[in-house]
């Protein structure tokens, strides 16, 4: 038999309506009545009718997700999570790819496949703050990333300088004084690797380690074959080093590869830092040690936030808010040096 709100709501012990909020994302939910709700959900196999409800509200049931590449690891698991969290609610999602263009970025926010759309998570790559005026459209559009602040629109953020700053000072605690950053943008003020950056700098700056940017990698690219060149640039150069913090995961892979091949052992000769917890990362050999920026956070509060603009049709929601998510450090082998005892 198909399972219907009410069947939910027995399940999850609540009323109708409450079943109902969650479903279509009402954001004053207990969060453990919410999540009592979704058990149920997921138990019975619930599906709503997304046909009544559009004849009803005038909304198609669709979203759309845009972001750089599905190449990058992060943006697909990203995808991933977005879509489960759009799934949760009863809503499809759509994904666009940019290639992490200005041009195609601004093309697309003004394009007429977004009338096939209640609204639109968008993540910018080539757009800048001087872009922000861009964002101001006719419909519910949720802001991702680091490359625009202070827009027009809500805006789910991870924490990159503090996460910057713990991968930096996990290093530090670990015993390692020369630590390499891998990946860093010339010239850039905004955007992931200016703030992860910026972390760096300032972790070391508070213990005492003044390095300046003597083992700071340039590399534009973040894919693992940039992780790997940095690494061998950085081998070649002759300057010493005990550890590394690259500001992807990515980067951070390709390192490994290249530390491995020169016999540098990891993490007893050099520490591995990365950032992003890409699935990959705790199979790699060592495991790696990264920055969890919260990714299943950002895609349930993004698409939250997105699906409570929608329904805001008397903009009782407010101004433009910013959401934060947490982020955690992930401590594997590639920064734990273990320690053997003879009994």
């Amino acid at each position: 038999m198909v399972a219907t709100l009410k069947d939910v709501a027995g399940a999850a012990g609540v009323s109708v309506k409450t079943v109902s909020n969650v479903v279509n994302g009402y954001e004053f939910v207990k969060e453990s009545t919410r999540a009592r709700v979704l058990a149920a959900i997921d138990e019975l196999g619930y599906q709503p009718n997304l046909a009544a409800r559009n004849l009803r509200t005038g909304r198609t049931g669709v979203i759309g997700l845009a972001v750089p590449s599905l190449s990058f690891s992060y943006f697909a698991e990203l995808a991933d999570a977005v879509l489960e969290a759009a799934r949760k609610v009863g809503f499809v999602t759509l994904i666009e790819q940019t290639g992490g263009n200005r041009a195609a970025e601004l093309e697309l926010l003004r394009g007429p496949r977004l009338s096939m759309l209640d609204g639109l998570l968008f993540s910018p790559l080539g757009m800048s703050d001087d872009d922000a005026a861009h964002l101001n459209v006719e419909y519910p559009l949720v802001l991702l990333g680091e490359r625009i602040f202070n827009g027009p629109t809500d805006h789910v953020l991870m924490q990159n300088v503090n996460g910057g700053y713990a991968a930096t000072e996990h290093l530090i605690r670990a015993g390692r004084r020369r630590i390499a950053v891998l990946g860093a943008h010339a010239a850039e003020s905004v955007g992931s690797a200016a703030l992860r950056l910026e972390g760096y700098r300032r972790a070391l700056k508070d213990y005492g380690l003044g390095l300046g940017d003597e083992l700071v990698i340039f590399r534009e690219g973040w894919h693992r074959s940039d992780g790997a060149a940095a690494t061998r640039e950085l081998i070649e150069s002759g300057r010493s080093f005990d550890a590394v913090f690259a500001l992807n995961d990515e980067l951070a892979l390709g390192a490994l590869r290249v530390l491995n091949q020169a016999n540098i052992r990891v993490p007893e000769q050099v520490a591995v830092i990365g950032f992003d917890n890409l699935i990959e990362s705790q199979f790699a050999m060592p495991s790696l040690s990264t920055i969890d920026p919260g990714r299943s956070a950002i895609a349930e509060k993004a698409v939250a936030a997105l699906i409570e603009r929608i329904g805001d049709r008397d903009g009782a929601v407010g101004p433009p808010r910013q959401i934060e998510v947490p982020f955690s450090l992930m401590e594997r082998e590639s920064t734990l040096v273990k320690v053997s005892v003879t009994h």
